[in-house]
């Protein structure tokens, strides 16, 4: 099986047409079809992605990372699909070794490739808040020199087969941004799936470079991590980081305060403000002008 018939890959970008050439270049020399998902950008992101050649679904609004793969991944009729970022760009016979692994081991649900950092790093995160097993000691980092089971696989680039993704849900529609892969992970795994790092497939990260940084960037950012985490910790049922996150984060966004540093005072605040957002029943979505996805429970009612 040819990684140009068999592979989808689906390129979710906003403002990224300064890092989209690389990722899209390097995908055509993979000879893989690319859509590329633009969230409403206001640059020349999907100038780019039409001069490569790409199909292009446009978003009225920034529909965050996860649904926008979602929406990506209904538009795809390959067998598999390759989640990358703008910011990511595969070496030569990186997808055909993806595929190649997926071929070997039928049983793994999620494969991503050895992934490089800017700073010539393997990234390889050995634990995961959700994983529910391989949790590797916090101060022991073992780095992978061959295939392996991970605990976590990152969204810079993974590979799933399209059934498996739409067998799960695709990404939880609830999230906007962070976590949305800690939680897929979780998700293949208890559906008795391997997460497969392959180590002959790699792919370059520029990791930064997928969005320009637009005023109150840091604060947005903050606030959808602490938001993400505490939703992600309540769905799977550990404890709640939400009160404690407020907390920590309002006394250190008043001592902040007297550094004039708007970058500090953003982090900060943004994250004690994601916080109390979640404990105060606010939905991700709806802070972004999206309509809220259904309930758990809603879904369950109506099947």
């Amino acid at each position: 099986m040819s990684a140009d018939t068999a592979v989808t890959a689906i390129v979710v970008a906003w403002n990224s047409a300064g890092a989209l050439p690389e990722c899209l270049e390097a995908l055509n020399r993979e000879g893989v079809a690319v859509i590329v998902v633009d969230n409403a950008s206001d640059d020349d992101t999907a100038a780019v992605a039409a001069a490569h050649g790409a199909r292009i679904i446009r978003n009225a609004r920034n529909e965050g990372y996860g649904r926008g793969n979602n929406i990506g991944a209904a538009a795809v009729a390959s067998d598999y699909i390759l989640i990358i970022n703008p910011d990511c760009a595969p070496d030569p016979g990186c997808v055909a070794a993806l595929v190649a692994a997926a071929e070997r081991w039928p049983d793994a649900g999620m494969l991503a490739p050895r992934i490089i950092e800017p700073d010539g790093r393997l990234f390889f995160q050995r634990r995961s808040l959700l994983s529910p097993y391989l949790t590797n000691p916090p101060d022991i980092l073992r780095l992978p020199e061959g295939d392996c089971c991970a605990p976590f696989l990152s969204g810079a680039c993974l590979l799933m087969r399209r059934a498996v993704f739409q067998r799960l849900g695709g990404y939880d529609p609830h999230i906007f941004l962070f976590y949305e892969d800690d939680d897929l992970c979780r998700r293949v795994a208890d559906a008795g799936l391997a997460l497969v790092h392959v180590h002959d497939a790699i792919a370059r990260h520029g990791r930064g470079k997928s969005a320009g940084r637009a005023p109150g960037r840091i604060f947005r950012t903050r606030w959808h991590m602490a938001w993400s985490q505490a939703y992600v910790a309540r769905k799977w049922g550990l404890a709640s980081p939400a009160l404690a996150t407020a907390l920590v984060n309002g006394c250190k966004t008043l001592l902040a305060l007297f550094s004039f540093r708007r970058a500090t005072i953003e982090r900060y605040a943004g994250s004690a403000a994601g916080a109390l957002a979640f404990l105060r029943g606010r939905q991700a979505v709806t802070r972004e002008h999206l309509e809220p996805a259904p309930d758990e429970q809603d879904k369950r009612q109506t099947e």
